[in-house]
């Protein structure tokens, strides 16, 4: 693998570290299986890619784009929380829906970001090459996204969100709102989801309703694989896991991909993607049983 398909993996698994930390507090801290991210991503790199063309700031773009997958996810959490549908089949029609708003807010299938002015574009030009200088700086981004998360489940209100994912009877009993909870946290994984759309956009200078398909098994892959690295030994530790992880994952497809002795070929990564996600979820169990 040559340096550039390496740092262009690296680059990727950043990016969509976001995601992982959105699916991460929706599945891991609410206990919610939320599909919404499968739309909310193409939606962020949508609005973002064209907010730009437009001539709006490109970091205020991002900010819009945050701003438009939040409500998405609180959409799941109403038809879940409010009209009791299925967590599951909720967030799968919300899904289903943004696929037709993201044609309607692109105007067309995607929308090409070329030449145009980005977060990243300043940082250009400076004597680091431009495969070190993507990576670098949305490695910044994922850390600040990090911080601020942790943060956040450590302060009374994501104590709370974190109770009702663990037991929401008992938190209720304690005077916990636990529709509120679901709600908040929908809106600020989606937005976290959203964000990495744009971050997307802005770094492969495009964007394509397509984008978005799948992103839920990366989200997941991020997620297993972190904490089959790094266990579960603390918030931190999980959420570093899960950047950690989509790197990885990342790192592992282009590996696969580039090998000349595997034979594989860029059509096969939906195949490769899913024998690495099966991996992740096998491996922890052939862990336990050693163990036992």
């Amino acid at each position: 693998m040559s340096q550039i398909a390496f740092w262009g993996a690296v680059e990727l698994g950043l990016v969509y570290s976001f995601v992982a930390l959105g699916v991460y507090l929706a599945f891991r801290v609410l206990d919610f299986p939320d599909l919404t991210v499968d739309g909310s991503f193409p939606l962020g790199a949508a609005v973002t890619a064209v907010l730009i063309i437009a001539g709006v700031n490109a970091w205020l773009a991002a900010l819009i784009a945050m701003a438009a997958g939040a409500p998405a996810g609180m959409v799941t959490a109403l038809l879940n929380v409010r009209f009791k549908i299925l967590n599951l089949l909720a967030s799968i029609l919300t899904m289903i829906a943004l696929f037709s708003v993201n044609l309607r807010v692109m105007g067309k299938p995607n929308v090409a970001l070329i030449n145009a002015d980005t977060m990243i574009s300043p940082f250009f030009g400076h004597g680091l090459r431009d495969f070190y200088v993507r990576p670098l700086f949305v490695g910044v981004l994922v850390v600040i996204a990090l911080i601020l998360v942790w943060r956040f489940l450590e302060s009374d209100a994501g104590l709370a969100m974190r109770a009702t994912g663990a037991n929401a009877r008992m938190a209720r009993a304690q005077g916990v709102d636990t529709s509120r909870q679901i709600y908040l946290g929908m809106a600020i994984s989606n937005a976290l989801v959203a964000l990495g759309g744009a971050l997307f956009a802005q770094t492969n200078g495009f964007a394509d309703v397509t984008s978005g398909v799948g992103t839920i098994v990366v989200g997941l892959a991020a997620v297993i694989i972190g904490e089959t690295l790094l266990g579960r030994r603390g918030l931190l530790i999980a959420l570093v896991g899960c950047v950690l992880g989509s790197i990885l994952y990342r790192i592992a497809i282009q590996l696969a991909l580039s090998s000349d002795v595997i034979g594989l070929q860029a059509s096969d990564l939906n195949f490769v993607t899913a024998v690495l996600v099966t991996v992740a979820l096998i491996l922890p169990r052939l862990r336990g049983g050693a163990a036992s």
